[in-house]
């Protein structure tokens, strides 16, 4: 039976909370801050580094924006970071939480203040439930080593499938805060559907543990209960598209959410995940992995159109659907051992099979590609059925990023890329409207992406003369975009990058509705301050 009141629980003293916000209340602003670091290592034995070189480290991340900073937290247990979320409250001192840092919207990239980095948080142990599967894992931990250390302790019999590129990189709490999703397309690819539990510490240092489906809000609020205490906190309930959506954080019309998803996606605007606890899914025996190369992009979509038509509409019987489209071939290393002939375009598919039914499946598979009318060679069509094979593929896959900086660099500007999404019925029109702005002002560019959503990444590689004119058509790129439905962010969030776009996307109603939400818990805007919007 779920509720809407939702029991804070104290991890700090009632005296403690009580001697934060009288010394903090009364030490406000950055000129205190060496005060403020004095009295958190007396009383917590927490250090909070001033020093401009150390904490320079921690300011930035992926996005390469600018950063600043004026302190740093890095506190090893959920006492030490309630005291500091507490501490920032009550001096008024905005708090910028950092993980892995590799997130390229800049949601951890600081713009003053203090940062909280979640690198030391070692209470939490990975502890996996074959019966259940589930596991339950700090935030601190590559999600790949999760994902390894996963497959190991259950001999390979459970997995946890969500597998963004970055997977390598990206700490576990990062891909929470912006529900991020990897090749599987559909819904079941991204974080928010494995998320069965969350542990929360809100920004007045007072903590959440929640499962799924245990607190629901009603009639458009969550009432937060802290002794005989009551408050309201309103949920956003402004409509989102109905594609794959990382753009903002999650709402429904109906005033009805689950509490976790309240922040999957929300990207740290309401709180601090310290823990969580993920779904396992079976893991398949085997997987049949083939890569094509077709003429053009039109054979492309016409082979979505085929596949989607095979598949009934659910792609989600695919591990991988993915598109490597237009002068995509020009960045790929390895590109004569992967492309036949003239063809200019390519497609990767991955079916999870059971070993019994590989050859009958891949005879299957074979078979569709011949029949789809889509003008596929056989001699085009390559089964990476072995380690050497499928590891020229993944090199080839991990090039185009490397060779495309190597030509930005030489043009002595930046890359400006593309993550959205737009209804399937509206996929070719997106496409070819972004295809024909880019030609005529002859700008570099390279697309690629996840097929299986209609989530193509277009990256543009302009030359100095050209860099405002890139910026200009970016814009346009969205715009057009959210006009056929679609959303700007499709898996990499919004941050302090996009901020633009979530204002083309939604209304001035929509972030008033996010502003209450956000004061409601946060009065003064202090935790992850300028991420999805301003104040």
């Amino acid at each position: 039976m779920s509720s809407n009141v939702i029991p804070l629980s104290r991890i700090l003293s009632d005296s403690e909370y009580l001697a934060v916000d009288d010394f903090c209340g009364r030490h406000q602003g950055l000129e205190n801050l060496p005060q403020i670091a004095d009295f958190l290592l007396e009383k917590f034995s927490l250090a909070l580094v001033l020093d401009s070189e150390i904490v320079s480290g921690y300011a930035s991340d992926s996005s390469n924006l600018p950063a600043r900073a004026d302190a740093l937290c890095r506190p090893d247990s959920d006492r030490q970071t309630a005291a500091i979320l507490r501490a920032a409250r009550a001096a008024k001192i905005p708090l910028t939480i950092s993980g892995g840092r590799s997130n390229l919207t800049g949601s951890a990239t600081a713009e003053g203040g203090i940062v909280l980095s979640t690198a030391k948080l070692d209470e939490i142990r990975i502890v996996i439930d074959p019966q259940q599967a589930l596991v339950k894992s700090p935030v601190n931990i590559i999600l790949e080593e999760l994902r390894d250390k996963i497959l190991a302790d259950t001999g390979n019999r459970l997995y946890y499938p969500v597998d963004p590129t970055s997977r390598g990189d990206a700490w576990v709490g990062g891909t929470i805060a912006c529900n991020a999703s990897g090749f599987t397309p559909g819904e079941i690819g991204a974080t928010r559907d494995w998320v069965a539990g969350l542990n929360i510490i809100m920004p007045d240092g007072l903590k959440i543990e929640a499962g799924r489906g245990q607190y629901v809000s009603e009639n458009g609020e969550f009432i937060l209960a802290d002794g005989g205490f009551r408050k309201s906190w309103p949920v956003p309930t402004y409509v989102r598209p109905r594609v794959k959506n990382a753009s903002g954080p999650f709402s429904s019309p109906d005033g009805k959410i689950d509490l976790i998803d309240m922040f999957i996606g929300s990207e740290g605007l309401f709180g601090l995940v310290t823990a969580c606890t993920l779904k396992l899914a079976p893991s398949p025996e085997t997987y049949i992995d083939l890569f094509f190369s077709l003429p053009d992009e039109s054979s492309a979509l016409s082979f979505y159109a085929y596949v989607e038509h095979e598949l009934e509409g659910d792609f989600s019987v695919l591990s991988a659907f993915e598109y490597f489209g237009v002068n995509s071939l020009a960045y790929m290393d390895h590109k004569e051992r992967l492309f036949y002939g003239d063809n200019q375009v390519a497609v990767y598919l991955q079916v999870p099979v059971e070993k019994n039914e590989y050859d009958r499946e891949v005879e299957i598979w074979f078979n569709r590609l011949l029949d789809s009318g889509c003008g596929i060679d056989t001699e085009a069509v390559l089964l990476l059925d072995n380690e050497p094979k499928r590891r020229i593929f993944m090199e080839s896959r991990h090039s185009m990023p490397a060779n495309a900086l190597e030509v930005i660099q030489q043009h002595g500007t930046y890359t400006i890329m593309t993550d959205a999404v737009v209804p399937p019925e509206h996929f070719a029109e997106f496409l070819d409207y972004i295809h024909a702005q880019l030609q005529s002002e002859a700008i570099d560019y390279l697309s690629f992406g996840h097929f299986g959503d209609c989530h193509l990444h277009f990256t543009l590689l302009p030359e100095k003369a050209k860099l405002e004119r890139a910026t200009e058509l970016y814009d346009l790129f969205i715009a057009k975009a959210v006009a056929l439905g679609g959303v700007y962010s499709g898996e990499h969030g919004t941050g302090k990058r996009k901020r633009k776009d979530f204002t083309i996307l939604y209304s001035p109603d929509v972030i008033a509705q996010l502003k209450r939400c956000k004061a409601a818990i946060d009065p003064d805007f202090l935790i992850n301050r300028g991420n999805v919007f301003m104040p």
